[in-house]
């Protein structure tokens, strides 16, 4: 039976990859290095919520590793940043034209 038949489709996971505006960036430290947040990691979980983890650069310059930072709960600003990155990726997945 084919996927176009019917059955279930498992998906592991669905993420997106959202900037930071500069207005709305921080600084986090990890391993003794401070670094400037400038991207989001956004995942729909399998029971609709959303995790999401933060990632940049480090502020001395130089490439450092590619390390996750939580992203702070209590910016609202932060929490609909991630709110209009969900609905936007819906809205693109939701008009997909299939494969080019």
């Amino acid at each position: 039976m084919s996927v176009a038949d019917g059955p279930e489709v498992e998906l592991n996971g669905v993420a997106v990859n959202v900037t930071i505006p500069e207005d709305l960036r921080w600084t986090g430290e990890r391993r003794g290095e401070a670094h400037i947040l400038t991207s989001l990691t956004v995942r729909l979980l399998p029971d609709g919520h959303l995790a999401v983890k933060a990632y940049g650069r480090p502020v001395a310059g130089g490439r450092g590793g590619y390390v996750s930072f939580p992203v702070p709960t209590d910016r609202p600003e932060l929490a609909a940043l991630v709110d209009a990155a969900a609905d936007r990726a819906a809205s693109l997945w939701a008009a997909h034209r299939g494969l080019a």
